[in-house]
């Protein structure tokens, strides 16, 4: 008597394939097909990176908020006491808090730089004496020119990018956390921690309004930095050969075609 019982792991000869069945569901044409196997993924941004990028948009966007409504303050809204309207307190508040939290997110991923992989470290460093990176950063500028008819496909940051971040992140939120701090330390007293540690600075710039005024310059840097980004990633993730804003959600760069160049 012969066993008719099927096994559990004995595979199915009439099943279709994988790439078969994925014909089957839906509408899947034959140029779907041989997208699904073209298409390939790279994991670029671990979590701790991915985690640093939207607290510091966060940060960022209070921080702008509430620095340009203490550099133009709202109107009194009623005429009644001041423990009444509290609300220059709040907004100092949250610019505050925004900026420690900055802070702590900033040392964070400076800590992950020699951690993580080695995308992680693409924003602190430019290779200036790579000459393909150069070569690599002219094609770059004319490809954002409309100058070139196809993009380069990079895992990481292209060229145009990594000077960005390094420029405009790391040099631009290292140069807003030493003069807000500093700001905050004029505020809090001599003899307090935030002065003993940054009290320098404003022996350094001999003005408070000065220092004030370089703080707020590097506010409107760090728009203009963040509206050229969001423009670039969303023109990148349809224009380019891979993903851009999705990467920084799942961690993996996907790619449109599978040629190398």
């Amino acid at each position: 008597m012969t066993d008719t019982v099927p096994r559990i792991n004995t595979p199915n000869p009439d099943a279709p394939l994988p790439l078969e069945a994925a014909r089957l569901t839906g509408d899947a044409t034959a140029a779907d097909i041989e997208s699904i196997r073209r298409r390939t993924s790279v994991y670029v941004y671990e979590a701790p990176v991915r985690l640093w990028h939207w607290i510091n948009a966060l940060a960022i966007t209070i921080l702008i908020v509430t620095g340009y409504l203490i550099g133009r303050p709202l109107p009194t809204m009623q005429i009644a006491e001041a423990y009444d309207q509290f609300i220059f307190g709040y907004i100092r508040f949250a610019h505050f808090a925004a900026g420690m939290v900055l802070t702590v997110a900033f040392f964070g991923r400076v800590y992950w730089a020699f951690m993580g992989n080695h995308h992680a470290r693409q924003m602190f460093y430019i290779p200036i004496f790579n000459k393909r990176f150069w070569s690599e950063l002219f094609f770059e500028l004319r490809w954002y020119f409309f100058l070139e008819a196809e993009p380069k496909k990079y895992v990481g940051h292209n060229p145009l990018a990594q000077i960005a971040m390094f420029f405009f992140m790391t040099l631009g939120i290292t140069f807003m956390m030493i003069t807000g701090w500093a700001l905050y330390a004029e505020g809090v007293g001599q003899g307090s921690l935030p002065d003993t540690a940054m009290g320098w600075v404003l022996g350094l710039v001999q003005n408070s309004q000065r220092l004030h005024t370089l703080h707020h310059l590097g506010m409107w840097a760090i728009v203009v930095f963040m509206i050229i980004h969001i423009y670039a990633a969303i023109r990148e993730d349809i224009m380019s050969r891979q993903s851009m804003v999705s990467t920084m959600i799942s961690g993996h760069r996907t790619f449109k075609d599978d040629r190398v160049e």
